[in-house]
């Protein structure tokens, strides 16, 4: 299994150690998520910075759509490279033919995201040893608002720290 995590606040008074953890985790701006193995020092980093980010499980499924929708590509290797699960790289074959519409760019690449969605799910392989896929994701604040506070956990109503009701406020975010 693998976490969801969102950062949650801003970068304002962050403290340097937390700020460090959050660059670790690639949250480097509120509203970024990232998905990490579930292991004890990624349960380590997140308690450490629980004021700032929220955590869940979440399954092969979730992850699929999740990279599918607010998956961004990396401009350097669009049409020259595709991404493969385990950081294998494999070139495309480009005629000196240059297309100036990136939609034939996008559509020369080939993603298998049902492959890259297992292999991260069963902790093959992480998010940042992907090649032509960023380690983060960039979402927007959720539609209709936050129905809890935003600045409690979620044992005190609120939507930090471990939040099993994280994955429905992600998909109003995406």
């Amino acid at each position: 299994m693998v976490y969801l995590v969102v950062r949650m606040k801003g970068t304002v008074n962050v403290p340097q150690w937390a700020n460090l953890t959050l660059e670790n985790l690639h949250l480097n701006k509120k509203f970024r998520a990232t998905i990490i193995p579930e292991n004890n020092q990624t349960l380590g980093m997140l308690r450490k910075v629980k004021e700032h980010v929220s955590w869940t499980s979440i399954d092969k499924e979730f992850i699929k759509e999740f990279i599918e929708k607010k998956g961004r590509l990396i401009e350097s290797n669009l049409g020259t490279k595709t991404a493969t699960a385990g950081g294998q790289v494999n070139n495309i074959n480009n005629n000196d033919s240059k297309s100036s519409d990136e939609g034939e760019n996008k559509k020369s690449l080939n993603y298998d995201f049902e492959k890259i969605a297992t292999d991260i799910s069963q902790n093959q392989t992480y998010l940042s040893k992907i090649t032509g896929i960023k380690p983060w994701f960039a979402l927007n604040p959720p539609r209709g608002g936050f129905k809890k506070k935003s600045k409690r956990s979620f044992s005190q109503d609120g939507i930090l720290g471990e939040n099993k009701e994280l994955v429905s406020l992600v998909r109003r975010m995406m």
